[in-house]
């Protein structure tokens, strides 16, 4: 008994693994959808970063978007709105993996044993925490990484970052594990981001199951695409300034020209410059970035994970009577 106990755990885990690598790997939609994005991620970072770029007298009029863009590639060529994305895309696999696996186990180790199998709001968000607690550790040094490729053009007198691999062997030689960590505390206090997203989604999922009157297992794909969007908007605007916070933490690392010294530092030079606009600098970049890459992997995940289900379900144990 406990062997077959073992087994259909084993197999509960593999599912959630399978199904959230599969949510952003699955006929290359993560990388594609990376990829799309990447410009706006580019210039979301930029703006965290160093703030609201300088137009020339002769540049573009309009959004600070388009306007972004085309100082971009005038300066860098098409190729600057890519900057960051091959560390972007090495950390979706784990990022995605990690993050449903231990969410899911975590749902399952903290459900009820009603019968419905639903989760407190409290422990839903502790089930999403955890997973973020994880997730963060496991891939800092890669947002790291990308952090610095994207911001590094606007540098004066720094040697450029050439490659992933080169990039981590480098920070980690020139700054110690820390390096690779900087940025770790807001990243942590981000995980807020999943504990207020995860929860809504799965509210906005029972709600949306009980106006059609069927199961929350049974939602369309559409369903599952406005929960996962409407989660993600909010979350990730109620959330916001610790991002801005994170990205010059990370890109300023643990070098000699260290301009904040830690991260209440960090606060108060941002807030005494900018005030509180000054922590939403590339909000609705960012939202525009991530809602639809928030849609595509929730709903990805959530078909995959129902067709790896019906396809292995749980066995009975003939055991028990």
């Amino acid at each position: 008994m406990a062997t077959e106990t073992h087994s259909l755990t084993t197999r509960g885990l593999l599912c959630h693994a399978a199904a959230g690598a599969s949510a952003v790997w699955n006929f290359r939609i993560g990388a594609i959808a990376a990829t799309f994005v990447c410009p706006l991620d580019v210039i979301k970072t930029r703006l965290q970063v160093h703030g609201l770029p300088k137009i020339d007298s002769n540049g573009a009029k309009g959004s600070i978007i388009i306007r972004s863009l085309e100082q971009i590639v005038k300066r860098e060529g098409v190729l600057g709105m890519y900057r960051g994305l091959s560390p972007t895309v090495l950390a979706l696999l784990p990022n995605w993996a990690v993050y449903f696996t231990v969410y899911e186990q975590s749902k399952s180790l903290l459900s009820s044993n009603d019968g419905n199998h639903q989760l407190s709001i409290g422990a839903n968000m502790f089930a999403a925490s955890g997973a973020g607690v994880a997730t963060t550790i496991v891939t800092n040094p890669l947002w790291v990484v990308k952090t610095r490729f994207q911001a590094q053009e606007l540098r004066v007198g720094m040697v450029p970052y050439q490659g992933t691999l080169n990039s981590l062997r480098r920070i980690a030689h020139e700054e110690g594990i820390r390096g690779l960590y900087s940025g770790l505390v807001p990243a942590l206090a981000g995980i807020s981001h999943v504990a207020i997203q995860f929860p809504a989604y799965e509210k906005i999922k029972c709600c949306l199951a009980e106006r059609d009157n069927t199961t929350v297992d049974s939602l369309t794909a559409c369903d599952v695409a406005v929960a996962s969007s409407i989660s993600k908007i909010v979350a990730s605007t109620l959330t916001y300034p610790h991002e801005v916070v994170r990205s010059k933490l990370q890109e300023q690392g643990f070098r000699a020209e260290m301009q904040y010294k830690g991260v209440i530092d960090c606060i108060k030079k941002v807030f005494r410059k900018d005030g509180i606009s000054g922590f939403y600098h590339g909000c609705a970049t960012n939202l525009l970035r991530t809602t639809p890459a928030a849609v595509i992997t929730f709903t990805s995940f959530e078909m995959i994970h129902r067709f790896l289900t019906n396809l292995f379900p749980p066995e009975s144990n003939p055991h028990v009577l």
